[in-house]
């Protein structure tokens, strides 16, 4: 990918997809100030230049049926190209590893996994740590809450004051 160098108008732009991938050019131009036509090219040329690689929807874990999140870390038995091609063939078809990032440290890769429940987690961790060829040691934590996800805050559904009981009209 070649770099693209990115003025202060494509920058606003990309941080108010970010938070909202549904936005329209009209709503992107009114918000940047520039015009529709003008806020349009821009977009277009950010897809086109691999600045924006697509637009998802953040679905509920819930509505999804994997509430259930672990975070796992994967050392390697070597970086030999069959033991990571093994381990990559493992996570292309896996559907519950959501998200995999290549770090540093004592760990060669940190895997985002989403499961039904503790059973369904603990198969696909199995699975992981079988691939002895490829993975000697694995360390997984369960997710208790997710606090930002995404770059996002969850929204949280609280009551109003006005539908508080204890908020009640005074006699």
């Amino acid at each position: 990918m070649k770099p693209v160098a990115l003025d202060d108008h494509d920058h606003r732009i990309l941080a108010l997809l970010r938070s909202n991938g549904r936005l329209s050019n009209q709503d992107l131009a009114d918000r940047i100030g520039l015009s529709t036509s003008q806020c349009s090219r821009r977009r277009i040329a950010l897809e086109q230049s691999g600045m924006i690689l697509g637009y998802y929807a953040q679905i509920s874990p819930l509505a999804d049926s994997t509430p259930m999140v672990g975070m796992v870390e994967v050392r390697m038995v070597s970086h030999a190209p069959q033991a990571v091609a093994a381990l990559m063939a493992f996570i292309e078809r896996e559907a519950a590893i959501r998200d995999v990032f290549k770090i540093t440290g004592d760990y060669d890769y940190l895997l985002k996994i989403a499961a039904a429940d503790l059973p369904d987690m603990s198969r696909l961790i199995s699975e992981l740590a079988s691939l002895s060829a490829s993975v000697s040691h694995v360390r997984t934590a369960v997710v208790l809450e997710r606090v930002k996800e995404n770059g996002h805050l969850p929204v949280l559904s609280t009551p109003s004051a006005s539908s508080d009981p204890s908020m009640g009209a005074t006699p």
